[in-house]
Parts: structure tokens; C-alpha cells; sequence
């Protein structure tokens, strides 16, 4: 019998003045990644600067059974946030203490983090010269800190490869989510999405949650046209049409559809029809021309057009990645650029 491979070992650096629901993400998402056995294809250990306990910034402790040479064992090593970084948040500077911690990680290690644990990274020199983001409310302090850093405040989490990071809170699990999707395909990370009851991927950035005024409870929304618009992804769609499920102008509709997705109409249905193509390239054979059909498109040229401008790579390539060696290549970016608005006439 062929020896199992060894499980994929997540390590959560526990650091005083945390956050609990931050520390409990990779925990929740990681932890119920299954294998088609059934078996986990993670383990999740937490450790601290020291064993013992480790404030955080409810009004209770957690007790952590391991000490930062844990990192050394580490596959990836998970930051979450703390209030309570010190000359971290104020001058961009590790404390010995940290950095000692810090040095245990092995080179080629994954780091993560989650909202403002990328300051941790930043200030150990493993952002400089890339792409970060962090909560909206703390990137233009993180990016005066750290300047070598490139932050894209709109996004909810950034791929570089090897060093991954997220927006606030609750960005941590749409960032866990794709890890596992990146790692292991689309059906273990809907799975655990499913189990976890939340959506496996969210539209938008978080520039849909910077300071915007939270729409009336009066004011009608544009849900049941999005509704409307999934069951007809492969079907002509009309601007006018969706307007008129929600009885709107099509200027009023288009500016709630904004205010309410943080993207147009025209966006959000292209970013849907993508994401409908990359199931089914995930998890079928269809030919090209029916997966561009089926997904709305409506030709093989189109849908190459809009894979390629929103995940970087050909579909071909996508198919070849996610269904044959799922988990051994480097998937393309989860926030390419916007794609066209053209499919809405």
C-alpha cells in the first residue's frame, strides 16, 4: 500500500491583542477541507510568542500550547490581526522578540494574513516590492509605513505567490477559501463554503464597504434582477430588462446596482458569466464553444477574451490547471482587472 502523503501543516501565529473570530478563520476553513476519503487535508496548530496564555480584545484569554519553533514546521504560517502591535502599527519595526519568532520560518514557507497582521509581514520585509492589501481604514497609514509595499486598498485579498493577504475581518475567510480552491479546486472549496454557510466567492472589493451610507430600508434593492440574471446567464441580457424587474430607471437602477455591488451591471453579470465558465472548465469536458455558450458568451473568441482579462490566463490553461494538477500550479490572480461591461446592451 502506498504511503499517504503527509498532510499540509497551517500554522496560526497567535500574537497578544488579537482578534478571536480572526484567530478561530483558518481554523474553521482549512479544518474542513476533506479529501474524497474523507480525510483532512490540513492540519491547523496554533502558537504564540511563548506557550501559556495570549490576551485578546474581548474580555478572555486563549491558552496556546506551542511556541513560535512550531513555525518551523510550518507549510504556511497564518497572521491574523492584533490590536496590539506596538512599534509594529506605530513605526514599521519588529520587536525581538518578533523577529526571533519570525526567524524560525523555514525559506519557501506560504505566509498569510489576515487584515492587519500584513502589518507583521511588512515590517519583516516580506511585502516589500509587492502587492498587499489590508483593511480599508488602515491602508493609507500601512502604505506611509511602509512604502516599498504596493497596496491596493479595493481588493479583499492579494495572491503573490508565496505571500497572500487580506482585507478586513471577514476577508480572512474569503482569502482561506481561495487558498483552498488554489490548493485543492472549486469542489472542496464550495464544499467548505457550503458547510461554513457563507458564499464561496464574493463580488467586488472592499471598496464597497469604504465609508459609503447604508442604503434606506425603504428603498427597493436589486436582488431579485440578480436573481433573475443567474437563471439567464446564457441568454441575451438587457440593461433595460433588469431596470425593469425592479421597476426603476435605468440610470436609478444602474446607480443602486453600484452602490449595493461596489461594480456596474454590466461588470457584475461578465464577472458571474466568468465565474459559471470556470465551473464548468473546472468540472466538465464540454468543447469550448459550449462552455462559451452555456456560460454566456457566446463564442469560443469571446470567452477567451474574458478568461483571459480576468484571470490572466487562457481558459485551455485554466482547464488544464484546475482539473489535471489541481493544487501544484499557481492559479491565476482572484482580482484581475475589471472586465468589460460590453456583454449588457
Amino acid at each position: 500500500m502506498e504511503p499517504q502523503p503527509r498532510t499540509h501543516r497551517v500554522v496560526v501565529l497567535a500574537l497578544a491583542g488579537l482578534l478571536p473570530f480572526e484567530l478561530g478563520i483558518p481554523h474553521r476553513i482549512f479544518g474542513r477541507a476533506k479529501d474524497p476519503a474523507g480525510r483532512p487535508l490540513y492540519e491547523i496548530l496554533t502558537c504564540g510568542l511563548a506557550p501559556g496564555p495570549v490576551r485578546t480584545d474581548a474580555d478572555f484569554a486563549i491558552h496556546v500550547e506551542h511556541g513560535p519553533e512550531l513555525l518551523a514546521t510550518a507549510d504556511t504560517v497564518v497572521v491574523p490581526a492584533s490590536y496590539e502591535l506596538g512599534p509594529v502599527h506605530e513605526h514599521g519595526r519588529l520587536t525581538g522578540e518578533l523577529a526571533a519568532a519570525l526567524a524560525y520560518i523555514r525559506p519557501g514557507t506560504r505566509l498569510v494574513s489576515i487584515c492587519t497582521g500584513g502589518y507583521v509581514l511588512a515590517a519583516a520585509g516580506y511585502l516589500d516590492g509587492r502587492r498587499a492589501t489590508t483593511h480599508w481604514a488602515s491602508a493609507d497609514h500601512f502604505q506611509r509605513l511602509f512604502p516599498a509595499v504596493r497596496v491596493d486598498p479595493g481588493v479583499l485579498y492579494t495572491d503573490d505567490g508565496d505571500v497572500l493577504t487580506s482585507a478586513g475581518v471577514a476577508a480572512g475567510i474569503d482569502l482561506c477559501l481561495y487558498i483552498v480552491r488554489r490548493d485543492h479546486g472549486a469542489a472542496v472549496a464550495n464544499d467548505v463554503a457550503r458547510r461554513t454557510v457563507v458564499p464561496p466567492h464574493r463580488d467586488g472589493g472592499q471598496a464597497q464597504f469604504i465609508e459609503r451610507p447604508v442604503p434606506q430600508p425603504q428603498l427597493a434593492s436589486t436582488t431579485a434582477a440578480r436573481a433573475w440574471v443567474m437563471d439567464r446567464l446564457h441568454e441575451p441580457l438587457r440593461l433595460t430588462d433588469l431596470a425593469r424587474k425592479e421597476a426603476m430607471s435605468v440610470r436609478t437602477f444602474t446607480r443602486r446596482f453600484r452602490e449595493e455591488s461596489g461594480v456596474s451591471p454590466g461588470q457584475w453579470i461578465v464577472g458571474q458569466r466568468v465565474e459559471r465558465a470556470r465551473r464548468l472548465l473546472e468540472e466538465t469536458e464540454l468543447p469550448m464553444e459550449k462552455v462559451a455558450r452555456e456560460a454566456g458568451f457566446g463564442t469560443a473568441q469571446s470567452l477567451r477574451k474574458h478568461v483571459q482579462a480576468a484571470l490572466g490566463v487562457s481558459p485551455t490553461a485554466y482547464r488544464r490547471t484546475f482539473r489535471a494538477t489541481a493544487g501544484t500550479s499557481t492559479p491565476p490572480s482572484p482580482d484581475g482587472p475589471s472586465v468589460d461591461a460590453g456583454s449588457v446592451h
